[in-house]
């Protein structure tokens, strides 16, 4: 009886075969051209949702937020830029502009007249009170 393997978990983002190495930039260096993703928490309390989204070097005028029903969408223009300058001499000067957007839907429809949104240090904090009356229906099938 051979002895036995530990367990290991697949990561695509970094488990990727040897043949496509050489073809994708690694995944740990994020250049400043690349896009901003907006990353997501959501939790279910059984009157609301609450969202906690990143949204680093954004400021809060430039956020919107929709909501249809149980669709949700975060959007934001984004301005980085980034001057390396060496004895007041510009070396490299770059820059993004843009938008990122994230949509996501909710079990349940949200009550749009009482959500709150709140944006500090980089996070926008949603809260989303799940709107009365708007149980599944099931259809009978004929």
């Amino acid at each position: 009886m051979g002895t036995l393997k530990p367990l290991t978990l697949f990561d695509p983002a970094f488990d990727v075969p040897s043949v496509f190495k050489g073809l994708l930039p690694p995944m740990w260096m994020e250049t400043e051209s690349m896009a901003p993703v907006i990353k997501l928490d959501v939790e279910e309390a059984a009157d609301k949702f609450m969202v906690k989204a990143d949204m680093p070097g954004v400021t809060k005028d430039d956020i919107r937020v929709d909501v249809d029903g149980n669709r949700v969408t975060i959007s934001a223009e984004v301005r980085r830029e980034k001057k390396d300058e060496k004895e007041g001499k510009v070396l490299r000067s770059e820059r993004y502009y843009g938008a990122m957007t994230r949509s996501f839907t909710l079990p349940t429809e949200v009550e749009f007249a009482k959500a709150e949104a709140k944006y500090a240090e980089g996070v926008l904090r949603l809260t989303l009170p799940k709107a009365k009356g708007s149980a599944a229906h099931r259809v009978e099938v004929h």
